[in-house]
């Protein structure tokens, strides 16, 4: 069974989801991609991250046909484009992703990246939205520590969660902003816990992984699930994958191999400016 983790009202999801980031582009692979996903709910992996930005509106479309006939078993996160996070705007974003995914509610709206729109205002759209039943948490994404604050004294207390990029070689988050969240009980959500695929092609993690009977990415991968409060949204495009993904949480990593890729990448000595691709 997947681990779980909490939200900030003390509601649980699993530690690790599926993304749909670059997913849906290619008509010849569409059956496959749902598939991908079907399998990864049947597997315990109910939380789906998608966005009204991935493909224009594909990928929402995508994880509609993946979960019909399964809305409850999901937990749906979808983001809303800066430029739509204005009181007129945020709304009509929100129906539009409501309308693709096929249904009623999205269980964490977040804004995807920080724009020009005053966070009060943001704020009180997200407010409105929950109020209304359209969405039922909402949160940020790509928010550094200085962002996490503003939005608090503009009074977003209520936000949920914040999905950032993180991975081993991106541990910037841990110097200010991943403690900052921990402290108000504020999951991270981690995008691109692979590095969009690069580490597993990391020559020492390969090595490092071999001893456990695991890939270079499922080493990665359970790296990022062993912090406590993050949620993991990797990308799987087949089955397989979904499967493979599923082995790094059933393994916990050893203080001695934390160190070993501790010393592979450093964790940060100093800030680092929050990262995004």
């Amino acid at each position: 069974m997947i681990p779980r983790t909490n939200l900030p009202d003390g509601e649980t999801v699993p530690v690790l989801g599926q993304g749909t980031w670059m997913l849906a582009g290619d008509s010849a692979r569409r059956a496959e991609e749902v598939a991908a996903l079907r399998r990864g709910l049947d597997l315990g992996m109910a939380l789906i991250d998608t966005a009204e930005m991935y493909g224009e509106g594909a990928a929402e479309t995508l994880v509609a046909e993946a979960i019909a006939g399964r809305r409850d078993e999901v937990f749906l996160v979808s983001k809303a484009c800066p430029w739509n996070a204005s009181a007129r705007a945020l709304p009509l974003a929100c129906a539009a992703s409501l309308r693709r995914l096929g249904t009623d509610r999205i269980d964490l709206y977040l804004l995807h990246w920080r724009g020009d729109v005053p966070l009060a205002e943001t704020v009180e759209a997200m407010e409105r939205l929950r109020d209304a039943g359209h969405i039922r948490h909402w949160g940020v994404s790509n928010f550094a520590l200085t962002d996490m604050e503003e939005l608090f004294a503009a009074g977003g207390w209520r936000c949920a969660a914040n999905q950032v990029l993180y991975n081993l070689g991106r541990r910037g988050p841990e110097w200010d902003l991943l403690p900052w969240l921990a402290a108000r009980s504020i999951p991270a959500m981690a995008y691109s816990p692979i590095e969009q695929g690069r580490l597993a092609a990391h020559p020492e993690l390969r090595r490092i992984g071999a001893t456990l009977g695991l890939s270079a990415a499922q080493l990665a991968l359970a790296w990022v699930l062993n912090r406590p409060g993050l949620v993991a949204i990797p990308k799987a495009a087949r089955t397989a994958h979904v499967a493979q993904n599923l082995r790094a949480t059933e393994l916990g990593l050893t203080p001695a191999i934390m160190a070993e890729l501790d010393a592979l990448f450093p964790a940060p000595r100093a800030p680092r400016p929050l990262e995004m691709i």
